[in-house]
């Protein structure tokens, strides 16, 4: 019986599979792990499953040993896990692409809609009792209908966002490595271009591209004066992508017209300008928050770990 470390609370549905064959060592607290905690609880173990708010580093890797055979992320993103670190090691890493591809969905329209109908404005305002009428001119915000979406990253994710962008009337172009399935583009009428261009046209500009080096503060100063003034940008890939004093200082002086974000760049901080900002919806990275996908993506992270720890490939490995 082989030894699973389990850095964070995650569904029963998942542990319970992991327990039927395996020594489980969970962290079931309601704060996240410590550094030394995490380092010392790794040690002898098989296989790790790890949350996003864990670094998965050789630092790590070497804590646990030789023995280590998979690390599961329980995330789609992976920017957590030394993923070269882990390949040195011939450790097997792993992640959870697909099953919270329509949650994050929801969340990014969400968001768009919070923003252009200025939605957490009008609850703010009620919240504080403020005085209000109906009147022509109240809180008005931008329609979607006849607008450009711009999807930044066209994977399953962006391509899912979009779906639902085209259900609401909007023409939707992509930047993205490569060109999608035509037959996707065509039910989409999706158009690929570069990101200048996309900035360009976008009347909402949503970010889906995975965060690494060469995505770190994709989004700055130059490319937010680029946009529209009356565009909204949305974020719910990664923090880091978007400078975020440099959007706090776009919203604050009108070069974009708002924006909306469920991830952000130091988390759980985020900068105080956004705060005080009306023209922001912000919430906290609930991007995959359902019982459903939180569920099914906690059981392909031990799914992964059963069938390395058989002796298989994982059911879907990161690379």
């Amino acid at each position: 019986m082989s030894r699973v470390v389990v850095t964070g609370a995650v569904p029963e549905a998942a542990l319970d599979k992991l327990r039927a064959e395996h020594e489980v060592d969970a962290w079931s607290e309601p704060v996240s792990i410590g550094r030394e905690e995490l380092l010392r609880r790794v040690a002898g173990a098989d296989a790790v499953v790890s949350l996003l708010t864990e670094r998965i580093d050789g630092e790590l890797l070497d804590a646990a040993g030789p023995q280590l055979k998979v690390v599961a992320n329980v995330a789609v993103g992976y920017d957590n896990v030394d993923v070269p670190a882990c390949a040195a090691r011939g450790v097997v890493a792993s992640n959870t692409p697909g099953v919270l591809t329509e949650a994050t969905a929801d969340i990014a329209f969400g968001l768009i809609l919070m923003a252009t109908r200025r939605l957490g404005e009008g609850e703010r305002l009620l919240r504080a009792g403020t005085p209000w009428k109906w009147g022509m001119f109240f809180l008005l915000g931008s329609s979607l209908q006849g607008k450009t979406l711009g999807v930044v990253g066209m994977g399953g994710i962006g391509q899912a966002t979009a779906r639902r962008a085209k259900a609401f009337g909007m023409d939707v172009v992509y930047q993205s490595r490569g060109e999608i399935d035509p037959a996707i583009a065509q039910e989409l009428g999706a158009r690929r271009v570069d990101l200048d261009e996309l900035l360009k046209v976008s009347d909402v500009v949503s970010i889906h591209c995975p965060y690494g080096p060469g995505t770190h503060h994709l989004i700055g100063a130059g490319q937010l004066a680029a946009m529209k003034s009356t565009a909204f940008l949305v974020n719910t890939a990664r923090g880091p992508i978007v400078d975020e004093a440099a959007l706090a200082e776009a919203l604050s002086t009108g070069v974009i017209a708002g924006a909306g974000l469920d991830v952000f760049e130091k988390e759980p901080q985020i900068h105080p300008a956004l705060l005080t900002l009306e023209n922001v919806a912000i919430v906290p990275h609930l991007g995959s928050a359902t019982v459903e996908t939180r569920t099914a993506m906690a059981v392909l992270a031990a799914e992964n770990v059963l069938a390395v720890l058989r002796g298989g490939d994982a059911v879907t490995p990161i690379g």
